[in-house]
């Protein structure tokens, strides 16, 4: 009988630990769905030129790090940096995550762009591909923003 008590019991402690681990990764692919998702949002804000939607996704005292600028911080800053961009140019963004990383209330995702600008006054497109790092954090609803933006470009 001893044997068989110690039988139940290993099995019962592998499927509590086996069942936690299994929500844990199930709550973490929702997470990276979200943050997915979120990053989708604002690619497509700025496609569409629209800079206070893709400020939204950033939180107040966020850092926007472009190449070859001063670090912006703030949600007006993010905004203002974006605005300036779309008064001067039709954009066409393509990008997403190569990897996305959850860890607690915080996550990291690491991905690529692909940007075409057209100058509004005429002249020549513009390409470039860069690679980029974005640190987000889990707000008290659930939903995640970004702390940090941060990009460089590649060689062409």
């Amino acid at each position: 009988m001893n044997t068989l008590s110690n039988l139940l019991s290993a099995s019962l402690t592998a499927f509590l630990i086996l069942g936690c681990g299994g929500e844990k990764q199930t709550d973490m692919n929702e997470d990276i769905a979200s943050i997915t998702a979120m990053s989708k949002a604002r690619a497509d804000a700025f496609n569409e030129g629209n800079a206070a939607e893709i400020a939204r996704y950033f939180a107040d005292d966020a850092f926007l790090m472009a190449p070859g600028k001063v670090s912006q911080r703030g949600k007006e800053a993010v905004e203002a940096y974006y605005q300036s961009i779309f008064e001067e140019f039709e954009t066409v963004l393509e990008s997403g995550y190569e990897d996305v990383v959850v860890d607690g209330d915080l996550a990291y995702g690491r991905g690529f762009a692909k940007v075409t600008l057209t100058p509004k006054n005429g002249g020549e497109k513009t390409y470039a591909t860069s690679k980029y790092l974005n640190i987000l954090e889990r707000q008290e609803d659930g939903t995640w923003i970004t702390t940090h933006d941060i990009w460089n470009g590649n060689e062409e």
